[in-house]
């Protein structure tokens, strides 16, 4: 079962994650379409911000790998939080151990924790 975060409790989420693993920022992996992130997008902030179009992820999945292995602290994010939820599924049943979703999407992210974030 993947944990949903949500948007409002991101920032403990994010510092938890940085003290277990230091050196290596958790990640926020938005799994939308390109021209969803020319619409809204968040900004990096003691994370990093990783984009990869959900219909892209088992082709790509190396590079999730590669930016902190399998342990690494990952927080799926989409529009409203459907698709980061079956992509959090995928890396989960991939091995990797320490995934939760962004519950709501950016929507969510937008109305909670930054309204400059553009919704749509």
């Amino acid at each position: 079962m993947i944990s949903q975060l949500n948007p409002s409790d991101f920032a403990a989420w994010r510092d938890s994650a940085q003290a277990a693993t230091p050196g290596s920022p958790p990640v926020v992996l938005d799994v939308r379409e390109p021209w969803e992130l020319q619409t809204a997008s968040v900004r990096e902030d003691g994370f990093r911000l990783v984009r990869i179009p959900m219909r892209e992820i088992p082709a790509r999945l190396a590079e999730l790998q590669e930016a902190g292995g399998t342990g690494q602290p990952i927080a799926c994010l989409c529009h409203h939080g459907m698709r980061s939820l079956q992509v959090a599924n995928y890396l989960a049943q991939s091995g990797f151990t320490e995934v939760v979703n962004l519950q709501g999407g950016i929507d969510a992210w937008s109305q909670q924790v930054d309204p400059s974030v553009p919704l749509y």
